[in-house]
C-alpha cells in the first residue's frame, strides 16, 4: 500500500498533479470515516485502517470528497482515472465554449430570391459550422406595419435549413427588426467555414 499510495498521492496515472486539496490515502489522518462504495453504496462509519485496508484489496484509492463532515466522507475510487476524466471533461467544455459562436444574418422583408439564395447558403455554413446564427429582419418605413411579412421571412429560412438547424428563439420583434435565433443540431459535426462565410452582412 505504501509505494502504490506513495505513487498515487504525487501524480495521477494521466492526469498530472492532484491538487493538494484533496487528501487521499494516507493523506487521510482521522480515526474513522463515513465510507461510500465505487458505486456510490453507502458502507457506513468504519476505521480510517478498515477503509484503507478494503482501498488496498480492491486496487483503489480512498478518497475524501466531504471533509466538512462528522466524520468525513470517502470514497472508494480510481483516483488517477478520476482526475483524469475530470481534466478530459473540462477540456471539452472550454472546446465547446470556444466554438459557439454567434453569427448574425441581416435581410430585408422584400428580399429578392437571388439575395435570399446568398443569405440562407451564409446561414446554413454558419450552422454547419457549429455555430448558432441571429437572423435579424430590418424594417424601413411603411414595412414596419407588415411584420408578417418577416415572421413568414423567418419560417421559410428555418425550414429551408431545418437538416443542420433548428429555431432556438422564436421570432420576436426588436423596435424596427424582427429577431429569430438558429442553432445548430448537436449531431452536426463543425466544418471548417470557408472565407467566403464571411461576406458582409447587407
Amino acid at each position: 500500500m505504501g509505494t502504490r499510495s506513495k505513487t498515487r498521492s504525487n501524480h495521477s496515472d494521466q492526469g498530472g498533479p492532484i491538487s493538494s486539496e484533496t487528501r487521499i490515502n494516507e493523506r487521510i489522518r482521522v480515526p474513522e470515516v463515513r465510507l461510500v462504495g465505487p458505486n456510490g453504496e453507502q458502507v457506513g462509519i468504519v476505521r480510517i485502517e478498515d477503509a484503507l485496508r478494503l482501498a488496498q484489496e480492491n486496487d483503489l484509492d480512498l478518497v475524501e470528497v466531504a471533509p466538512q463532515a462528522r466524520p468525513p466522507v470517502c470514497k472508494l475510487m480510481d483516483f488517477g482515472k478520476f482526475k483524469y476524466e475530470s481534466a478530459q471533461k473540462a477540456r471539452e467544455s472550454r472546446r465547446n465554449q470556444q466554438l459557439t459562436v454567434i453569427k448574425e444574418q441581416k435581410l430585408r422583408p422584400k428580399i429578392d430570391q437571388h439575395d435570399y439564395e446568398t443569405k440562407k447558403g451564409h446561414v446554413s455554413r454558419f450552422l454547419a459550422a457549429g455555430n448558432k446564427v441571429k437572423v435579424t429582419i430590418m424594417f424601413r418605413g411603411r414595412e414596419q406595419s407588415r411584420p408578417e411579412l418577416g415572421f413568414r421571412l423567418l419560417q421559410k429560412l428555418a425550414d429551408d435549413v431545418t437538416e443542420l438547424g433548428f429555431v432556438e428563439s422564436t421570432p420576436k420583434q426588436d423596435g424596427r427588426n424582427m429577431i429569430m435565433v438558429l442553432a445548430p443540431h448537436k449531431n452536426v459535426k463543425p466544418k471548417v467555414v470557408k472565407a467566403e462565410a464571411e461576406a458582409p452582412e447587407a
